[in-house]
């Protein structure tokens, strides 16, 4: 019996605007703020499409939510010079909203996101 990958709440990509080619291989965790602290709910990497599907449950609460991005490592292993070692996107989660994909353009000396579908 085959089970079919389920796609978690939040999804995100990353795509190294440098190169034009998807990040793959760089770690991503994801976690809630949980009263003043940060809890983790889970980690992960993209695969060769630049893309983490499964990270997290398919459900989360509402709250405040942040996706870091270790792009240090991606970058070193490709021996090339970063500015940003690293890479946090904070955000909301409201229950009304079925999923949340946040995606993340980045190149050695700058970075941009938004809101994606």
């Amino acid at each position: 019996m085959s089970t079919s990958p389920t796609t978690s709440h939040v999804t995100t990509h990353v795509l190294d605007t440098g190169s034009g080619k998807p990040a793959a291989g760089v770690a991503v965790t994801l976690d809630m703020l949980d009263g003043e602290r940060w809890a983790r709910i889970a980690a992960g990497a993209t695969d060769d499409d630049g893309r983490v599907k499964a990270l997290g449950p398919e459900r989360l609460d509402s709250g405040t939510y942040r996706l870091g991005f270790d792009t240090g490592a991606y970058y070193a292993a490709a021996g090339t010079e970063t500015f940003f070692p690293e890479v946090t996107l904070t955000f909301a989660v409201s229950e009304a909203q079925p999923h949340y994909h946040v995606p993340l353009l980045l190149s050695p000396f700058a970075y941009s996101t938004y809101r994606g579908s």
